[in-house]
């Protein structure tokens, strides 16, 4: 069980996702929604060392949880919304240092929920859609699975 299916069933005994099977629950009948907020929540409280990016690790800390976590939680967060995978590069100066992920929401709108990971001197170019691996990432795998 992945921890983001362990806080979702901790709020609700009904909650089941309608549809295939993400992220360890499997398909039911019934349809339990989230609101942004509560997605959001969630993968807060499930990012861990265990979860980061080991490109990341020397960087991660629990005062910036979010730091490493862009891609698989990008991936998991497209799994349950639709939509695109978005990547822009990550400069410092006019040095690449990185890449970075996050979500376009079917209506466009775009989310990125470890936008705060960076340093001040860190910049993210504007991002163009990627199309997700279909059998998941290979990159990250480990990361990916635990979340």
């Amino acid at each position: 069980m992945t921890k983001l299916t362990t806080l979702f069933l901790a709020g609700s005994s009904s909650l089941r996702w309608f549809g295939d099977s993400v992220g360890g629950l499997r398909q039911d009948r019934r349809m339990r929604t989230w609101t942004l907020v509560e997605l959001e929540r969630a993968f807060r409280a499930a990012w861990a060392r265990d979860t980061c990016d080991d490109d990341d690790l020397a960087d991660w800390c629990p005062e910036n949880p979010a730091r490493g976590q862009c891609g698989v939680t990008a991936m998991v967060l497209w799994e349950l919304a639709g939509g695109a995978l978005m990547l822009g590069e990550v400069h410092v100066g006019a040095a690449r240092t990185g890449m970075h992920w996050w979500n376009r929401l079917p209506g466009g709108l775009e989310i990125d929920l470890t936008r705060e990971q960076f340093r001040s001197d860190e910049v993210v170019t504007p991002g163009r859609p990627v199309v997700p691996p279909p059998a998941g990432p290979r990159r990250c795998r480990g990361q990916y699975l635990i979340l």
